[in-house]
């Protein structure tokens, strides 16, 4: 059934799509709420905590630091633009988007998804640069470089995510019911009347190669990286440099992996839980394990938190005293 479509010779013109619900059972969608809630909360909490104790401290006013506040950001990006729509329809029983607010959907995620993958293409050359050539480093990495490489992250991420987004609706819809619970490209082009897309079919190998570039280029870089690793003497300092790499490559190979298996395998035309389950692995997985991973197991995060926290304290101290004094 057309939810608010007009029909043109056997083509539809959609106002709005219909999302898949996560469960049938109206006692069980209270219980994902709540899930799917905790996760979100958890996953923006504790990216902007990393955020916090990055802008406050200036101990961590470093370029590594600098890509990782971005890192979260994105992060946060990310699990904003579809959750909270997800959450909502599960909490009114509700499957509607309209089809401006899945345009937006599909244009914002993967401008921050295809960001998230090229910085941490970047951070996987500062690290490069820091452990290989740590006597260039400071020229290379200097401010001025770190600004242009995050602006032109966003540029070339936005540009793909506009090419991605008119390739999805270029062509009319003839349904309108999307088998995902967001608005998910893969999802959407079999929707399409047309059974191929060149325009989107040339932007995704566009992407496929560069994503293969980016790969083969990190894979190069700690290839290289832990060559110099184990040269060095001390197994304290190996330690101390296998822990700033081994994070940021499990980060990424999680995403490039439960990625490919999402949007490069073939979609079927019915629900799929093998879809759904890859879909919420790399969509919910990578911005709750930054946190957790970067700060955790992160000395200097845990310090500028400590003291964040320390601050807050003392200021919220101070504030209660003002006040009974009044």
């Amino acid at each position: 059934m057309f939810l608010q479509g007009q029909e043109l010779n056997n083509e539809t013109v959609q106002s709005e799509f219909l999302l898949l619900e996560f469960s049938n059972i109206r006692g069980l969608q209270i219980p994902l709420f709540i899930g799917f809630l905790a996760f979100y909360l958890a996953a923006v909490v504790g990216n902007i905590l990393i955020i916090s104790a990055v802008a406050s401290d200036h101990h961590l006013h470093t370029p590594m630091y600098f890509f990782l506040m971005n890192l979260a950001i994105l992060d946060v990006g990310q699990v904003s633009i579809i959750f909270p729509k997800a959450m909502a329809n599960s909490l009114m029983n509700c499957r509607h988007i309209s089809y401006s607010g899945c345009v937006a959907q599909v244009l914002l995620y993967v401008f921050f998804i295809v960001s998230d993958f090229f910085l941490l293409t970047v951070m996987a050359y500062d690290r490069y640069v820091a452990i290989g050539n740590p006597l260039q480093y400071e020229k290379l990495m200097n401010k001025q470089s770190c600004i242009q490489i995050i602006t032109t992250v966003w540029i070339l991420s936005f540009c793909s995510a506009v090419l991605h987004t008119g390739g999805t609706f270029a062509a009319p819809f003839c349904s309108n019911v999307v088998n995902q619970f967001f608005c998910e490209i893969p999802h959407l082009l079999k929707l399409a009347c047309s059974e191929s897309n060149l325009f989107e079919t040339g932007v995704l190998s566009l992407v496929v190669i560069f994503s293969l570039v980016c790969c083969i280029f990190i894979v190069v870089s700690y290839v290289h990286i832990f060559a110099v690793v184990l040269r060095i003497p001390s197994v304290r300092g190996r330690q101390k440099t296998f822990s700033t790499c081994l994070p940021h490559l499990i980060v990424f190979s999680t995403l490039i992996v439960t990625g490919y298996f999402a949007y490069l395998r073939p979609t079927s035309n019915s629900t799929s839980h093998l879809d759904l389950a890859f879909t919420l692995v790399y969509t919910m997985v990578p911005p709750l394990m930054n946190p957790v991973i970067y700060s955790m197991r992160n000395k200097d995060i845990k310090h500028a938190l400590t003291r964040l926290f320390g601050i807050c304290w003392s200021s919220s101290k101070v504030f209660s005293s003002l006040v009974l004094q009044k």
